[in-house]
């Protein structure tokens, strides 16, 4: 899967070379920015990587126009449910009970360690991997997609706001509501007391976004010490998408 968009191209990785320059902007963002580590990161060559890179595809968007137009400027790793039966599970089953979707006979797409150059944050670099993704789910037949995504740092109080307007408005429906293992309560402000404006802010731009697809969460937070994160997991049912949802997917493909 190759796709050529303006100024910039989108593509499965396809070799080694490729998967390091996913793994070296992942260290980047992930070690170098967001001081996360992990028992197999390569720090004297800045690789983020860990077990399950083998099993995932690698969606890689690079930018020819770069002094280095074969640095991955942007990537998503992609496993579907018979990637996962080869890995043994789904990556997030450490944190989250998968349980309701595995029982569920749908087709399965964990989505995770989604990330940009800072160069390319706000801009079109996301659009572009998201039609990938839609290229990739429709080949596919995917039919729901989730994976954990993450708001900086381990205290929960300080995140209350945030964390209790995902609880209160974005609460996946049963059949979707996977659960976290080792729950960090999401709860932690009354509805009637948020405030909206403020805990909307402090959510992170790519949760946000699932969001306006039409994403839901799943109950409960997960503190994450060695990635120096809160996770929460994001759970998208495609087939729940509305017609403008979809179309900011996809940007009116079909297929």
């Amino acid at each position: 899967m190759s796709v050529e968009t303006t100024g910039f191209c989108v593509r499965l990785a396809t070799s080694q070379a490729e998967v390091e320059a996913a793994q070296r902007l992942r260290y980047s963002v992930f070690v170098e920015e967001l001081g996360g580590d992990g028992t197999l990161v390569d720090h004297e060559r800045r690789l983020e990587r860990d077990r399950f890179d083998p099993f995932f595809d690698h969606l890689i968007v690079t930018d020819p126009a770069r002094d280095d137009p074969n640095e991955v400027v942007g990537v998503y790793r992609l496993l579907r449910d018979d990637q996962a039966r080869a890995a043994g599970q789904f990556y997030s089953e450490d944190e989250y009970d998968l349980s309701v979707l595995r029982k569920s006979g749908r087709r399965l797409l964990e989505l995770g360690r989604s990330c940009l150059h800072p160069d390319y944050r706000g801009g079109p670099a996301m659009f572009h991997l998201w039609q990938g993704l839609a290229d990739y789910v429709a080949e596919h037949k995917i039919e729901v997609l989730f994976g954990v995504a993450s708001f900086h740092g381990t205290d929960a109080g300080a995140l209350a706001q945030p964390l209790s307007l995902l609880h209160h408005r974005h609460l996946a429906p049963p059949e979707l509501r996977v659960k976290a293992r080792k729950m960090q309560t999401m709860d932690l402000i009354g509805e009637d007391s948020l405030d909206r404006k403020a805990a909307m802010l402090a959510i992170p731009a790519l949760i946000k976004a699932y969001l306006r697809l039409g994403g839901f969460v799943g109950e409960g937070a997960f503190v994450d010490h060695g990635f120096n994160t809160i996770d929460v997991c994001l759970v998208m049912d495609t087939e729940r998408m509305n017609t403008r949802q979809r179309d900011i997917y996809t940007k009116g493909r079909r297929g």
